[in-house]
C-alpha cells in the first residue's frame, strides 16, 4: 500500500471514528505499528490530527476531510453519478457548480461533452458554448482551458479544506446573475429536512446557487442519504432531482419521490 492511501484510509478511520490506534491500525491496514507511528507523526505536522500516546485523536468536535483526502471514497459512484449528471446538463446553458468531489465529476463529465461547441457566435455551426458559474478552485482550474466552455468564478474566502470560496464576495456575483441548473453538492440529505454540508459560509453560497436557478440537482452518493450535517443547505421542495448511485435505500428513496424529488439512482 502506497503512503497517500495510507494516509486515505487513517483519515477515513479518524473521520469514522474520531480516534485511531496504531496496532489496530496497522492490523487493518497491513503494515507495521513503526509505519502507522510515522504516518501519525507526518499527518500530526500537517495538523490533520493530534497525536496521543498510542494513536491520534481528530481535531475539534465535528472532523472534516480535506478535499483532496476524499477523492478516493465511493470513487466508481461519483464518477457515474458525475457523467449523469453532466448528461443533465442543456448544451448553451448556463449551469452553477459547487465544489466537492461527487460534482468536480460532473464538471469532468462537462469537460468532454461532444455536443458543446467552442464558438457559439451567430451563424457559426458549432454546437453552443457552456456557461459555468463556480465557487470551486479546483473545478475552475481544471475547466478554464476547456475552449468550450465560458468559465466564470465568483470571488471570495478560500477554504483550504474544500477549495470553495465563501463570504460576502461570492454572495455579490451570485446575486447579479441567473442559471439554468444548479448542481450541488452535499455532506448529507436528510429525507424529511433537506441538504447539508458541514461548514455555514458554504451552505449560504450553495443556498444561493439554488435560488438563483431554474432547476436544482443533487449529485451525492448514497452514504450521504439519511444523514444531517451542521449547516442546511436547502429544504427538499428546492431540489428537483437527486442523483445517487443504485445502493439507495429503498425506503428513503421513497421518501425522497413522495417529496417531490426525482431520484436517479445510476
Amino acid at each position: 500500500m502506497s503512503r497517500d492511501a495510507r494516509w486515505n484510509a487513517l483519515l477515513e478511520l479518524l473521520a469514522a471514528h474520531g480516534r485511531v490506534e496504531v496496532e489496530e491500525a496497522a492490523t487493518t491496514l497491513e503494515v507495521s505499528a513503526a509505519t502507522i507511528r510515522r504516518d501519525l507523526d507526518q499527518l500530526a505536522e500537517q495538523q490533520m490530527l493530534t497525536r496521543t500516546r498510542g494513536g491520534a485523536v481528530a481535531h475539534g468536535v465535528s472532523y472534516e476531510l480535506p478535499l483532496r483526502y476524499k477523492t478516493a471514497r465511493h470513487a466508481s459512484e461519483k464518477q457515474r453519478i458525475g457523467r449523469a449528471v453532466a448528461d443533465l446538463v442543456p448544451a448553451g446553458g448556463v449551469v452553477g457548480l459547487t465544489g466537492g468531489t461527487t460534482v468536480t465529476e460532473v464538471a469532468r463529465g462537462l469537460s468532454v461533452r461532444t455536443d458543446i461547441g467552442g464558438d457559439s457566435a451567430a451563424g457559426s455551426s458549432a454546437p453552443p458554448a457552456l456557461t459555468v458559474v463556480t465557487n470551486a478552485l479546483n473545478i475552475a482550474n481544471e475547466l478554464v482551458i476547456r475552449p468550450q466552455i465560458k468559465m466564470v468564478v465568483t470571488g471570495g474566502v478560500a477554504r483550504p479544506q474544500s477549495y470553495e470560496l465563501t463570504g460576502p464576495l461570492a454572495s455579490g456575483v451570485l446575486q447579479e446573475i441567473t442559471l439554468d441548473v444548479a448542481v450541488l453538492g452535499v455532506n448529507a440529505i436528510d429525507v424529511r429536512e433537506g441538504a447539508y454540508v458541514h461548514h455555514e459560509g458554504e451552505a449560504a453560497v450553495n443556498r444561493l446557487l439554488a435560488e438563483r436557478a431554474q432547476r436544482v440537482i443533487v449529485a451525492a452518493d448514497s452514504s450521504k442519504i439519511g444523514r444531517r450535517a451542521f449547516a442546511r443547505v436547502c429544504e427538499l421542495r428546492r431540489i428537483d432531482v437527486l442523483v445517487t448511485d443504485d445502493a439507495i435505500d429503498d425506503e428513503a428513496a421513497a421518501g425522497l419521490r413522495e417529496a417531490g424529488v426525482t431520484v436517479i439512482a445510476v
